[in-house]
């Protein structure tokens, strides 16, 4: 071999092993940068958009920082199935790392468009009367959350009414068509009848709807219930909805009850509900393990403490009987 073609020889070999060295480089320092993950928060609800803000909160203190070791991305909508859809397709489009949502039917839509290819985790969510989950203990198909205690919540929003307003026996019961509300029917139906209560539902599509079976008690002049008890659906918290049941109460002197909603100088009596604010704090504790690696179908099912608010002021006006022990009882009294 000639002087010159050793020379290049030793040239390439040289070049070759610069080439490595860098490429070397190259891999280690994209190890020493662990991959940034992306969470698609799909918030659907205004009613309870604390959720969110309490997952970002306690995130935040388990370490998570938006924009350096974690990324958000929020969709917000209020209450829309097409949106939902829309939504949920993004982020498998995008390959988020994790899916964050709320309430029911977007978490029951998240584990149909998802389908096991992202880990979900919910918050605010029913579980029952429903295929969400397997089991609260394993539940199964890639997806954990925090249960939105229903049954119990219809429970003690009937309770409760029964004892501010012992006088009325004619409960009405407004709910979203096709709303998983059965399993909460089948807890208050027999506590109703042993009261002496008769519980007169309306499934409904939207506020019109409802508007529409108030105008049809005021034209025959029976005004169709003595209260209203709200179920742990999202229809009448709605406010188009609620503009229409607080228009026919107010007009009649009929107490809301259920949920608080305080609209003007209007509103329920009590809410007795889940702060939707630590339902978002408890869910981010799931997403963490999750990050971290566990599976999340076999993390455990959590499940929200009931929160209890008094519209004291409302319930003077519209004459409850109002117990120390009840007021004992409650999280939250307005005055």
């Amino acid at each position: 071999m000639t002087v010159m073609g050793r020379i290049k020889t030793r040239l390439g070999k040289v070049m070759l092993s610069l080439a490595l060295f860098v490429a070397i480089l190259v891999l280690v320092s994209g190890c020493g940068k662990p991959k940034v993950p992306r969470v698609g928060v799909l918030s659907g609800l205004d009613y309870i958009i604390a959720v969110n803000e309490g997952f970002q909160e306690k995130m935040t203190e388990l370490g998570y920082v938006d924009g350096e070791n974690v990324i958000y991305d929020v969709q917000q909508t209020d209450f829309n199935f097409e949106e939902y859809e829309n939504i949920l397709g993004k982020f498998v489009a995008d390959k988020v790392d994790l899916v964050f949502c709320y309430p029911t039917e977007a978490a029951l839509m998240a584990k149909e468009i998802v389908g096991g290819q992202i880990p979900v985790v919910f918050s605010f969510v029913n579980i029952e009367g429903n295929d969400l989950i397997n089991s609260i203990r394993e539940p199964g198909g890639n997806i954990t959350g925090v249960r939105y205690p229903g049954p119990d919540i219809a429970a003690k929003r009937f309770e409760i009414m029964h004892e501010l307003f012992p006088e009325a026996k004619r409960f009405w019961v407004p709910y979203q068509k096709g709303a998983p509300v059965e399993f909460q029917f089948e807890v208050i139906n027999p506590v109703a009848q042993a009261a002496g209560v008769t519980l007169i539902e309306s499934p409904a599509v939207d506020g019109a709807e409802l508007e529409a079976i108030l105008q049809a008690w005021d034209s025959t002049g029976d005004l169709g219930f003595d209260a209203v008890m709200f179920l742990a659906e999202p229809l009448t918290v709605m406010p188009d909805a609620f503009a229409a049941i607080k228009k026919y109460a107010m007009k009649h002197d009929k107490p809301i009850g259920g949920a608080l909603v305080i609209d003007g100088d209007y509103g329920t009596v009590f809410g007795a509900n889940v702060d939707p604010f630590i339902s978002g704090k408890e869910g981010a504790v799931l997403a963490d393990k999750v990050l971290k690696g566990s599976e999340a179908g076999k993390i455990p099912v959590t499940s929200s403490e009931i929160y209890l608010q008094i519209n004291y002021k409302m319930a003077q006006q519209l004459g409850a009987i109002m117990s120390e022990g009840l007021l004992s009882q409650a999280d939250e009294i307005i005055r």
